[in-house]
């Protein structure tokens, strides 16, 4: 029987991964038709994993680790969800699609290095807070799994702003 890794750092580096290998397949897609199903699933995973991020990871670093930092990654998210909502509202035919989709890419690459690849990154201080990253870890692969039946059923409401007044 396979176990489940709870640690909260860990399931949302695997978050990363499999939205790096979407952007990786969108820049290789030739058709308007594939580009548009990869755009779809990229939002649609950027989209829950900010919202498990912003509803149980951040709050639970708060006074713990650096709070620039953290309130960075807060306004980061906002960044993207612009790109994901506008992106979300148009298609291939967009004059400025793959571009809007390409410079998500580069916010999120610059996002995933703050949280988990520079010197004292993020999902480092977590690890050395006071924080049950496995605690975490499975309230958040709960709440995962709650969004994606909703994203198959009804779909996820658009990408709400918590920082940037829209």
């Amino acid at each position: 029987m396979k176990t489940v890794d709870l640690d909260a750092t860990h399931i949302l580096a695997a978050d990363h991964r499999t939205v790096e290998g979407l952007f990786e397949d969108f820049e290789k897609a030739t058709s308007s038709d594939r580009k548009a199903k990869l755009a779809k699933q990229i939002c649609t995973e950027l989209k829950i994993h900010a919202q498990i991020e912003e509803e149980i990871f951040y709050p639970a670093l708060k006074g713990k680790i650096d709070e620039d930092l953290l309130k960075e990654a807060w306004v980061e998210h906002d960044g993207a969800k612009v790109l994901i909502n506008d992106i979300e509202a148009s298609g291939p035919d967009d004059e400025f699609f793959d571009a809007k989709v390409t410079v998500l890419s580069e916010e999120i690459k610059h996002h995933v290095k703050e949280e988990e690849k520079q010197q004292d990154n993020m999902f480092q201080q977590a690890r050395a807070a006071d924080v049950d990253l496995e605690a975490l870890g499975q309230a958040m692969l709960t709440r995962k799994e709650e969004l994606k039946a909703q994203a198959e059923t009804t779909g996820l409401q658009p990408a709400q702003l918590a920082t940037i007044s829209g």
